[in-house]
């Protein structure tokens, strides 16, 4: 059974025990999220398709971590002014773990 979610504006394929790296979702580790926005749900006999979301379908997960991903660098110019500017970003990140999947 695999179930497509939606969370942070991306889409990902999930199944039982996956491991997944989100957008930061609000809670703190050891903590159980229910994610709601349920695209399509593919279990052993039937495949439900979401318009936009499958009705009555959650993916449960427990929160492992708060992080931060890999900085990204970037720069900034204007030419012939002689103006540079530098700067670092890092994105908030989830990791969750897929406890389980529910389609009614």
């Amino acid at each position: 059974m695999y179930a497509i979610i939606k969370t942070g504006g991306k889409q990902y394929r999930v199944t039982e025990g996956d491991r997944l790296v989100v957008e930061k979702l609000p809670g703190e580790p050891q903590t159980t999220v229910e994610l709601s926005e349920v695209l399509l749900v593919q279990s052993d006999k039937a495949l439900k398709v979401g318009t936009p979301f499958v009705e009555g379908a959650t993916v449960t997960a427990t929160i492992l971590e708060q992080t931060k991903g890999k900085k990204i660098k970037g720069l900034t110019y204007k030419p012939k002014k002689n103006e540079r500017r530098r700067y670092g970003h890092r994105q908030q990140q989830t990791i969750l773990r897929v406890d389980a999947i529910h389609a009614e």
